[in-house]
């Protein structure tokens, strides 16, 4: 699966999220990645109101994970401060990845050896010369 989407405004990002937390099953892992800025959190936003959750959600640069309840357990991840694979076994990260929730994983590609190749990978990307809100968004899965 290769998919690009273009969103122009930040609800269409957090719908986006929010369309793809309906659809999210067990197990799945999602891995966000982007530069600062670029709409990560919004997208999850929107995920975990697809997943029904009504908690707020916010990115836990400092806990490095997040948990919510919803139609299935959301695991956010943001492993931007995370310097070494110690630090992510730390977080007792497989318990998450092969559990019965579903995984969100900003910065994954910080952690790539980690990440199961079945993930989804979630590329997000400006381009100023379209707008400022403006965002390309590819979707890959490879395994």
């Amino acid at each position: 699966m290769n998919e690009k989407i273009e969103t122009y405004d930040p609800r269409g990002t957090e719908a986006l999220g929010e369309k793809m937390g309906r659809e999210a099953k067990a197990g799945q892992i999602f891995c966000l990645s982007g530069d600062l800025g670029v709409g990560k959190t919004v997208f999850t936003k929107g995920f975990a109101k697809g997943l029904e959750i009504a908690e707020h959600v916010t990115s836990p640069t400092f806990a490095i994970v997040n948990e919510y309840e919803g139609r299935l357990p959301l695991y956010h991840f943001d492993v931007y401060r995370i310097s070494c694979e110690e630090e992510m076994e730390d977080t007792g990260y497989e318990e998450y990845f092969y559990g019965e929730g579903v995984c969100l994983v900003e910065w994954a590609e910080l952690v790539k050896e980690l990440i199961p190749e079945d993930a989804i990978w979630i590329t997000m990307e400006k381009d100023y010369t379209k707008d400022d809100d403006y965002r390309c968004i590819t979707i890959r899965q490879e395994g």
